[in-house]
């Protein structure tokens, strides 16, 4: 089975492009996703991270505050590091699991930080979503109405725009509408369709 390593940086349109995957039927495994269900009441990432970083990143009702985590960690380079090493290598293992359990010509798992964690070794080819850093702003204020100075320890944690693009196998420029969007996703499918039979 082929798989297709999905990333690219805050606000380029990831969940767009994975959405239109899945709607073509292929499976696709979502690191974030997978990180909400580690992260659940009752999960031992949970109370790591609860010993790691304290009280102040619980709710009252004990499951965990994303808001006040956020702000810790975008803050904070180390503390960063601390949550990536308590939730990477069980997000890696929880992929891994759910990949086995598939029969089908591809995978696509999206990975926001897969450059930024070395996990290129996971896939089989690199699908970089981009945008301009400006569309990106844009975006992540519209989306999660964050303050600008947010946005920029954000982008700040990412692989720049270069880097991203020059470990890509291929490209989705997302800076244009969504049928454009559409006909880009459907071509990709197509030749992935291919390279699996291939393979």
């Amino acid at each position: 089975m082929l798989i297709i390593g999905l990333t690219g940086g805050i606000g380029s349109g990831k969940t767009a492009v994975s959405d239109r995957f899945a709607a073509l039927g292929v499976p696709v495994i979502d690191a974030d996703r997978l990180s909400r269900e580690l992260v659940a009441q009752g999960q031992p990432a949970l109370a790591e991270i609860a010993a790691a970083f304290g009280p102040a990143v619980l709710t009252a009702a004990g499951e965990l505050d994303r808001a006040a985590l956020g702000r810790r960690v975008f803050a904070d380079p180390a503390a960063r590091r601390r949550l990536e090493a308590i939730l990477h290598p069980r997000i890696r293992a929880a992929m891994q699991e759910r990949i086995a359990t598939l029969t089908a010509p591809y995978v696509v798992l999206v990975i926001p930080l897969l450059l930024e964690t070395g996990q290129t070794d996971l896939v089989d080819r690199v699908l970089v979503v981009d945008a301009s850093s400006q569309r990106q702003r844009e975006r992540v204020r519209q989306r999660d109405r964050l303050s600008d100075e947010r946005i920029e320890q954000m982008l700040a944690a990412q692989v720049d725009r270069a880097t991203r693009l020059a470990a890509a196998h291929d490209v989705i420029d997302n800076e244009s509408d969504l049928a454009t969007l559409d006909s880009a996703v459907a071509a990709l499918h197509a030749n992935y369709l291919k390279l699996s039979a291939r393979s």
